[in-house]
């Protein structure tokens, strides 16, 4: 009995090879995308331009603000004041972090001899996040200055300083409580049943899990602070903005507040991408553990 040409020696049909798959469109489908946005983008900007180069005070506006010759001079000067911002936002982010972490703990702990504490550190939220930031750094900047408080220093930088960490620390500790809450009610019970006191609980199975599920909300209040030690221009602390401004007074030309705005972008835009990026590998873990 012969085969078919269609079947192996068992009898059953052999498979026949697929054709190739026909590629639809083929370069066009990758190319033709990307030049339609290329294009819009530069139709929308280019209008964009126009618009704004046909103003009749447009010469006088690139004079006072786009002044090549101001920018070069006052750069040196800007340049030396954003190391004193990025110096206030590493050395407030770090006690941000820690003194935030420590009021998330004790409003989260639920033993009744606590709730003190808990108390206390609901009503330093609510104060702290219900005054401006720009109101709390004239408060501190000028007013505990003028108190002359013995040990303590009256430099307007340090209670800036001390502002931001009092201001972001109620923000970020209500951030870390919300990783808390959504740490599921089990890993209490199976910590309590291991024997676990309500710190270790706390420290070795609640905290773990909390600081990985806020952390892109986190890396946003990184880059919000980032812009926010600005603030403490207004109380004479020599960071960018307020270099731009003596160089404005001298000069009455405003190119120096363009280069600080420029260095702040060249901080920020960077930050602001690694947090899209973390917020992006978290959302990735969460599905792929969730499949």
């Amino acid at each position: 009995m012969s085969l078919r040409p269609d079947a192996d020696a068992g009898g059953a049909p052999a498979r026949r090879p697929l054709p190739p798959r026909r590629r639809r469109g083929g370069w066009r489908a990758a190319v033709v995308p990307g030049v339609i946005s290329l294009a819009s983008l530069a139709a929308v900007f280019g209008a964009l331009g126009w618009w704004i180069g046909s103003a009749e005070q447009w010469p006088r506006i690139r004079l006072q603000f786009f002044n090549l010759e101001a920018m070069q001079a006052s750069f040196p000067r800007v340049l030396q004041g954003f190391w004193v911002s990025m110096r206030i936002w590493v050395t407030a982010l770090v006690f941000i972090a820690l003194w935030a972490l420590v009021l998330a703990v004790l409003r989260s702990l639920r033993a009744p001899w606590f709730l003190p504490f808990r108390l206390m550190v609901v009503i330093y939220i609510d104060i702290f996040r219900g005054i401006p930031a720009l109101l709390l750094v004239l408060l501190f900047g000028f007013g505990i200055p003028a108190l002359n408080l013995p040990g303590l220093p009256n430099s307007g930088l340090f209670w800036g300083t001390v502002a931001m960490v009092v201001c972001y620390s109620a923000y970020v500790a209500e951030i870390y409580r919300s990783g808390i809450d959504a740490v599921h009610e089990g890993q209490w019970a199976a910590a309590k049943a291991l024997g676990l006191s309500e710190w270790q609980t706390m420290l070795y199975a609640i905290l773990p899990q909390a600081l990985r599920n806020v952390l892109p909300a986190l890396m946003n209040i990184v880059v919000a602070l980032q812009k926010d030690v600005a603030l403490l221009s207004v109380i004479g602390v020599r960071d960018a903005v307020r270099e731009a401004q003596i160089y404005t007074a001298q000069t009455f030309n405003y190119s120096s507040l363009i280069v600080a705005a420029g260095l702040f972008m060249l901080a920020t835009i960077p930050m602001a991408r690694l947090a899209d990026w973390v917020t992006r590998a978290d959302r990735a873990r969460r599905l792929q553990g969730a499949g």
